[in-house]
């Protein structure tokens, strides 16, 4: 069921690009580090990918030490769903509009909790039910059928693809250059000290 989905999801993408073509202001994008930082990183992600949970888990942490807290990079979460799921999940990610990364932690940290079902609509139901074990406070009907963020999030998408000819999550851009060694902190580490 699961690759059906993924397949709908991505023929949806293919035959109906115009209808987010608009970018939305409105919508404040996820990210950390200081706006004057001299490296940005953006990171496409899909909510449903087990790699990306691992780099939020084994990568990050260190890069936020390192490098984000220091005022050296920035680093900004880009959408890219892979599955209905995905898709649901990155909508409540973005839903309290604050740029804030707390909700899209909580996401993946809990990854194996939620993102699981045999139907788009089961997989809605373990989101919800684990958004409501973690006190994750969003009014989920609300998010899943906000117009502007389902826009954003779909616009982060065929963005990535138009590009930056993202295929595949998670896709790290570095100052426009996408990095395309294994994605571990080692290579991610030396790749950034000759930028600094």
């Amino acid at each position: 069921m699961k690759k059906l989905t993924s397949t709908l999801f991505i023929i949806f993408f293919i035959f109906f690009p115009k209808a987010f073509a608009a970018d939305n202001e409105m919508v404040k994008r996820i990210s950390e580090g200081e706006e004057s930082a001299k490296i940005t990183i953006i990171a496409y992600e899909s909510l449903t990918c087990g790699h990306c949970a691992n780099f939020h888990k084994d990568v990050y942490p260190e890069l936020k030490k390192d490098f984000i807290d220091k005022g050296l990079v920035k680093i900004e979460f880009r959408h890219f769903p892979l599955d209905l799921a995905a898709f649901n999940a990155s909508k409540i990610a973005q839903c309290n509009n604050d740029g804030s990364s707390n909700i899209l932690n909580i996401l993946y940290s809990g990854q194996k909790k939620w993102a699981r079902g045999k139907t788009p609509k089961e997989a809605t139901g373990y989101l919800k039910t684990f958004l409501a074990s973690e006190s994750v406070n969003v009014d989920f009907e609300k998010c899943l059928s906000d117009k502007a963020i389902e826009d954003y999030v779909l616009n982060d998408r065929i963005d990535g693809v138009k590009k930056f000819e993202v295929n595949a999550t998670p896709t790290i851009i570095i100052n426009d250059k996408k990095f395309d060694k294994a994605l571990n902190y080692k290579n991610l580490k030396k790749y950034l000290e000759k930028l600094i």
